[in-house]
């Protein structure tokens, strides 16, 4: 019996796709099959315990889907992609208001770790451990999706990108998403009904599952119409409007 989760491939756009469904309604399934398709990596960012490590310096050359190799990247970005790399900093600096920039010492040993620097102190270099984890986890979404469009690949996959993430890192999270999704293909599993207020109905695929089988739907903003003048999407996921209740 052929896998339900290919009929998904049949309503994916090539902008932004958001997929929401109750668990076990096969959103990081659908993400591992486009994984093995398409041969792009799932980006997750849920572990932080791994940042707050040193890692060696020479490991750029593209950005782990687990962010192991932040502070080599964001090494690289400085030095060849500065415009780039201050946009990341100050994109941070919208979430945490204290964030500064980071540390790059540039001693020319073979493993660094994150540092950076604090507005009120900026001569103290701070460690990574003295940063939220869902602070750690902006920085990683703002590092990814931030960096030179052409680092990244044609299809963009990220599983729950709302961990540890504040109504307004959350709103400026789904900026970066619209603005991504210009020129990739930008594939997003999500739980949090706060991402849903800050999209449009046809940013969404609601996954539903009925025994061994699945269902993908989009919705425009035509159907939704008479709903919206009342409440969010957000709020229509709650309501089961759109089904795929969480």
């Amino acid at each position: 019996m052929d896998n339900p989760l290919y009929k998904g491939f049949k309503v994916l756009s090539e902008g932004l796709n958001v997929l929401i469904g109750a668990n076990g309604a096969g959103k990081s399934g659908f993400l591992e099959l486009l994984q093995d398709e398409y041969g792009v990596p799932v980006y997750h960012f849920c572990a932080t315990h791994h940042l707050k490590e040193k890692h060696p310096a020479a490991d750029n050359f593209c950005f782990q889907p687990d962010a192991y190799n932040l502070a080599p990247h964001l090494r690289k970005l400085r030095e060849k992609y500065k415009p780039e790399y201050q946009r990341i900093v100050g994109t941070i600096s919208l979430v945490a208001p204290f964030f500064d920039d980071f540390v790059d010492r540039q001693t020319g040993e073979e493993f660094i770790e994150l540092e950076w620097l604090e507005k009120s102190n900026s001569d103290m270099p701070l460690k990574a451990w003295m940063l939220s984890d869902g602070t750690l986890r902006f920085i990683c979404l703002a590092t990814l999706l931030l960096q030179p469009i052409e680092l990244l690949p044609h299809t963009v996959l990220i599983d729950e990108p709302e961990l540890g993430l504040n109504p307004y890192a959350i709103a400026i999270l789904a900026t970066m998403f619209r603005q991504v999704a210009e020129r990739r293909q930008l594939i997003v599993s999500t739980q949090s009904v706060e991402l849903l207020n800050n999209l449009k109905p046809k940013d969404i695929i609601v996954i539903e599952r009925d025994g061994d089988d699945n269902s993908f739907n989009r919705f425009s903003s035509e159907e939704l119409s008479g709903w919206l003048e009342k409440y969010t999407l957000g709020e229509l996921w709650l309501k089961n409007v759109l089904g795929g209740r969480p």
